[in-house]
């Protein structure tokens, strides 16, 4: 066994006193996995049910994984019915409670599962600006959302500062869910206790500081920012929260509640591993003073003459393609034509990844659809699609072929989910899932 650090055991026994024991005992204790369901697919609840064992209090879409559950194995995972993620780790969205139409920022948001549930909450209105400063992480980030069919979402790789200067008093809400030390890491990777350090916290809580502070300069009058981190000590938590609002007079902490955790009347919440089932995680919810103005009303712009030209195409592919991007603005990036939300100000001069829904790749004589694309569709939106029982998929997903009785692209599906395109022809599916994504089993 790892033991915890000296230094560590000695902060926790002062910030808990009595508590203390049980709070080490809990770490000790085996992880509990969770997942959390995706509702932009129907029937990933019924699909999921196997896997599951009991809800998550605090998140409705929220369930805890089974004990000898594999739900990363199943074809459901490729297809997006779920995201793997710690169930602490869903709190924080929930504090931030984005409201569709809004437009909401994820500042710190790899590897993608607090940006997968920011864009659920909303519902394919309005539009989310996800980003990570790490290129590697940046790509996951990018990955996880187009597995989760997200079509409303602009994936950054940029410094705060960067976005700051971009993004001016644009966002009506803010999450930094921010690097920190770690502690609530000591259970799941107890290797992580060998690598914190005494001078972890203070050297985290400058960091911390000055996300914040440009985290700050993003928000608009009356708009909503949550701080949170996977960490136990008080430095990077309740005292980083203090001194930030030292040095923003018009922001304000905001008292909220979460089932299954608790009230905070002074606008800090914790899950405390020893209290709930949930690895640990610290939240702050904070408003700037002004009065929040209503979302504008977007519509869409209308398209250069070329993308016009090439329409056609892609409605004989996917006709139900602008289901997913409210009041689009189509774009061609290089040869990728991409539905931009229209609620997103320019983006101009940041290093993007992905530029809201990628819809197709734009041939001289013909279109290529796009993964991201058939990830966001239902089938009744594809002009053809076929369904594969679990085995089949799985290896449609190595990269194989497949029997089919249809003729041109096909949206691959299992149980209703996407998991790619095919091209049919002569009785077989070709399979277009790209070399990336596919597994080996």
């Amino acid at each position: 066994m790892i033991e915890f650090p000296a230094a560590f055991l000695e902060n926790m026994r002062a910030q808990l006193g009595e508590e203390a024991d049980l709070f080490f005992s809990a770490l000790e204790e085996p992880y509990a996995a969770a997942l959390r369901l995706n509702p932009f697919r129907a029937g990933a609840e019924e699909a999921a049910a196997p896997f599951c064992d009991g809800a998550v209090p605090w998140c409705p879409d929220g369930r805890y994984v089974a004990p000898d559950a594999r739900p990363g194995l199943s074809p459901l995972h490729a297809a997006g019915a779920y995201y793997i993620q710690e169930a602490s780790a869903m709190a924080p969205a929930m504090a931030l409670n984005a409201q569709p139409g809004e437009l909401a920022l994820d500042l710190c948001a790899a590897p993608g599962g607090k940006s997968g549930q920011i864009a659920a909450a909303l519902a394919g209105r309005g539009a989310l600006v996800a980003n990570e400063p790490d290129a590697g992480r940046a790509r996951i980030l990018s990955a996880t959302l187009e597995r989760l069919g997200v079509g409303n979402a602009l994936v950054t790789n940029a410094w705060p500062h960067e976005l700051a200067a971009r993004f001016p008093e644009a966002f009506d809400a803010i999450l930094v869910d921010a690097p920190c030390s770690g502690e609530g890491m000591f259970r799941r990777e107890p290797a992580s206790r060998l690598e914190w350090r005494e001078a972890s916290p203070v050297g985290c809580a400058a960091r911390q500081a000055g996300i914040l502070d440009q985290a700050a300069l993003m928000l608009r009058p009356g708009g909503r920012l949550v701080y949170s981190t996977c960490t136990f000590n008080r430095a990077e938590n309740e005292e980083t929260v203090a001194a930030f609002l030292d040095r923003h007079p018009d922001f304000s902490p905001q008292p909220f509640a979460l089932n299954g955790i608790g009230a905070s009347r002074d606008g800090c919440l914790r899950v405390w591993p020893h209290r709930a089932r949930g690895d640990g995680q610290f939240m702050a919810l904070l408003r700037r003073a002004g009065e929040p103005e209503p979302p504008a009303s977007c519509r869409p712009a209308r398209p250069a003459r070329d993308i016009l030209a090439r329409l056609d195409e892609l409605q004989a592919v996917a006709p139900g393609w602008e289901a997913h991007t409210e009041a689009p603005r189509l774009i061609a990036r290089g040869d990728v034509l991409c539905a931009l939300p229209g609620a997103l100000p320019d983006p101009g001069g940041l290093r993007i990844l992905r530029c809201g829904l990628h819809l197709c790749r734009l041939g001289r004589n013909n279109i290529e659809p796009d993964h991201a694309q058939a990830m966001a569709l239902r089938p009744d939106e594809a002009a053809a699609s076929a369904e594969f029982d679990e085995e089949t998929s799985l290896r449609l997903l190595t990269g194989e072929t497949a029997a089919c009785d249809r003729r041109g692209w096909t949206l691959i599906t299992h149980r209703g989910m996407p998991l790619g395109w095919g091209k049919a022809s002569d009785g077989s599916l070709k399979n277009h899932i790209p070399k990336g994504l596919r597994i080996h089993l």
